[in-house]
């Protein structure tokens, strides 16, 4: 059954705040400020410290969940014109090819996420090259600062969730990109990024209307349905991921994601699916009656990088969905510099999984399921 998306409840502060008690909006508007606050607390001593031994062979960062996020985020930025491979690494275990000649980047908000940590010692017990980011005077901090010519970045998220940190993780990495040389990231660039977001939150935040409010439109459509988010170029890709991983945890949907051009050879045939096939009575009161059968959505997060062949397919795709009577939102990218399309994306990703939960009368904060696994294996 689907989710009743209530959106009278989108335009009402006082209902807004009411549904959101851990405060998940005023986190979302935070993004931006989160930048400036990196850049600030990123010493150059630091950044000249990781630099000194030169450009690595290659860079792993180890991090899980909303601080791994933070990997995937500097990837996307360097690009696959990147003079050495970038890499996410979710899990315990470093690779056997990780020696003295390649950077490893533990991120861990809280400094204390157990399979962040075990990649760490074992990176510093290679002999590896160390960096992390995370909380001061937390175990990782203790792990980094025992490595030979380790270096830690510390941050302070204020009680922030990861998930609501991602820029306040991100942005050393990409600081590190810019002074390893891997990649051009000016600090003038992260300056406009944080400005991307702050008109986002303007745009998309709780006082702009329902009718003028993209976040909140696409977050009423995608709470009573069954969300399926591509995008294209690894900008376009990262994002679609966030928007999963956010609408998993802000608004407890299932989610699939992808990244063209490989989901138009898998997953495009979903759209044949009962999921996309599905029609409710179109007589149905949903509060009278109950919600009908959720439907397949396909939402489109288009980056002006992306390779030509691939925006094809997605027009394609949309028509194709479209011809199927499948509903879908097309989200782009502005042009600029990798990191300010990136902000943009995100930028709208976060503020409509906020508001999907609220709509479908869901918690956007509480993790129950995650506090109970760690419970259940500490």
């Amino acid at each position: 059954m689907a989710i009743y998306a209530d959106d009278r409840l989108l335009d009402d502060l006082a209902a807004l705040r009411a549904a959101d008690p851990g405060d998940m909006l005023r986190a979302t508007a935070d993004a931006g400020a989160q930048v400036r606050r990196a850049l600030a607390a990123t010493s150059s001593e630091a950044l000249r410290a990781v630099a000194a031994d030169g450009r690595p062979r290659a860079v792993v960062v180890a991090g899980m969940g909303g601080s791994g996020i933070s990997g995937d985020v500097l990837g996307a930025v360097c690009g696959t014109g990147c003079p050495v491979p970038v890499s996410t690494l979710r899990g315990y275990t470093l690779p056997g090819w990780v020696g003295p000649l390649d950077l490893v980047i533990a991120v861990s908000c809280s400094g204390r996420t157990e399979e962040t940590l075990t990649v760490a010692a074992e990176a510093a017990k290679r002999g590896t090259r160390l960096v992390g980011v995370g909380a001061v005077g937390s175990p990782l901090h203790d792990v980094v600062a025992n490595a030979p010519g380790g270096v830690f970045i510390g941050v302070d998220a204020g009680g922030l969730m990861p998930r609501a940190s991602l820029w306040l993780l991100a942005t050393p990495l990409l600081l590190v990109a810019d002074a390893l040389g891997i990649a051009d990231i000016p600090v003038s660039v992260l300056d406009r990024a944080a400005d991307v977001l702050d008109e986002r939150s303007v745009e998309c935040g709780p006082a702009a209307p329902l009718d003028q409010n993209p976040a909140k439109i696409l977050g009423v459509a995608l709470a009573s349905s069954l969300p399926m988010v591509w995008g294209t170029s690894p900008i376009g890709a990262v994002a679609a991921y966030r928007m999963a991983c956010q609408l998993n945890e802000n608004a407890k949907l299932a989610v699939v994601h992808g990244a063209i051009p490989e989901a138009t050879h898998n997953q495009v045939v979903a759209l044949d699916g009962q999921q996309a096939a599905s029609v409710d009575d179109i007589f149905r009161d949903p509060v009278e009656d109950g919600t009908g059968p959720a439907r397949l959505r396909l939402v489109l997060l288009r980056d002006p990088g992306e390779h030509e062949q691939d925006g094809r397919r997605a027009d394609v795709t949309r028509d194709i969905a479209e011809r199927r009577d499948i509903a879908v939102d097309v989200v782009h990218a502005p042009d600029g510099h990798a990191v300010v399309r990136l902000a943009s994306l995100v930028g709208l990703v976060d503020w409509t999984s906020v508001y999907a939960a609220v709509a479908g009368g869901v918690d956007p904060t509480p993790i129950g399921p995650i506090n109970e696994l760690k419970d259940r294996i500490s």
